[in-house]
Order: C-alpha cells, then structure tokens, then sequence
C-alpha cells in the first residue's frame, strides 16, 4: 500500500491529486480528520460505497452513513439544510461534529433507505482539501478499533499501523499519513428536526445548542 506524507498546515496539493485520483477510479483510502482516522471513498460511485460497508461491516439500511465536504456550500448539494440547521452548522464546523440531516437526492440509491445522511466538515485541511479536489463528497468511516483494548487503541492513531492492518485489502490502495490522530470519534447529533436537535453519541467535541 501506498503511503503519502501530508501535513496539515503544509498541504502538498500533488499528493491531494493523487488521493482524489484513486477515490475517482472507485478505490478506498485511509485519511486523517479531525477526531479519528478514516476510510472514505467517492460517495457517489455506489459501488465503491457498498464495497466500503462491506469491508467496515456496516448495514446501509441500519447504519448512517456520513460524507466529508470541503465546505457547506458543497454540503448543501448533498444534503437539505434549512435555516434553523444552517446556523447550527454554521456555528460547529469545521469541527469534530457528525450532524445527521435529510439526504438529498444527488446521493446514490443506497443512501435512500434511510433518507438521511451524517455531514462532516472536519477541522483538518487534508480532508477537506481532498474533498475539494474530488469535487464531491466522500463517504466517510472511522477506522476500526476496540476501544476497550489499548493496543487496538494506540494502533488506531498510527497511519503506518492502520496501513499496515489493511494491507492485503486490495481495494484500499492508499494511506494518507498526516500524523498521529485521535482515539474519540466526532459528536454526532441529529438535527433532522433542526429545532429539537439530538445528540446520538457524544464524541470529543461538546455540542451547544
């Protein structure tokens, strides 16, 4: 597997191609974000989609799905944000939020069992950068680990071992390494109802309303 060096206050934009490149050909990366590293692919090609939740184990039909935008311009392509919800978003991100909202119908058909989608504009320049390049959203999941075990822990904030751990994954052919990353994963509040919003697991960042 391939691993590319980036720095978040530092960004190298020939090796943003060449992650944008190979989310563009339907293969899966591994990429830093604000809270935990990620494997994300092209959230509109769904058959890198549905490849990604087999992979990471997940139910489009019972587990949200999230995107990474480059900014809420982009975010309101892919999702229906009112005004009540704009302000909310407007006032956390970037930030190691996962707001839930209704999907909009420029996501792929698995995105609409559930009608909604998980918006993520991490406050970390590759990600974002990545998302801009690309062009369109990506979908986005947290690397796996167990956060009852120290080792599956420590491992999970390392590029180099999360690489090493999907190596004879063929279809995730890239690894971003942009240092050291976190071990709580994003606060994911629903806010499908923008004037009752709901935080469905608190993460490393403090929702205020």
């Amino acid at each position: 597997m391939k691993i590319l060096k980036l720095y978040p206050d530092s960004i190298n934009e020939k090796h943003i191609r060449e992650a944008a490149d190979a989310l563009e050909d339907g293969k899966i990366i591994i990429y830093p974000t604000d809270s935990v590293y990620a494997l994300g692919c092209d959230a509109l090609n769904g058959k890198a989609v549905e490849l990604l939740c087999r992979i990471k184990g997940l139910n489009p039909d019972k587990n949200y799905l999230s995107i990474v935008c480059s900014d809420l311009s982009q975010a309101s392509e892919y999702a229906k944000i009112d005004n009540r919800a704009f302000k909310i978003l407007k006032a956390h991100l970037p930030g190691p939020f996962t707001f839930i909202l209704p999907a909009a119908t420029t996501l792929p058909k698995i995105f609409k069992g559930r009608k909604s989608v998980g918006l993520r504009i991490p406050d970390n320049p590759i990600a974002t950068e990545l998302a801009g390049a690309l062009g369109h959203p990506i979908l986005t999941t947290s690397v796996p680990f167990d956060p009852e075990d120290p080792d599956s822990v420590e491992e999970a904030c390392e590029p180099e071992s999360i690489a090493m751990s999907f190596a004879s994954t063929a279809q995730v052919c890239l690894a971003i390494d942009g240092g050291r990353g976190g071990n709580v994963p994003s606060t994911v509040v629903d806010i499908i109802d923008s004037s009752d919003p709901q935080i469905l697991r608190q993460g490393t960042a403090q929702f205020y309303n």
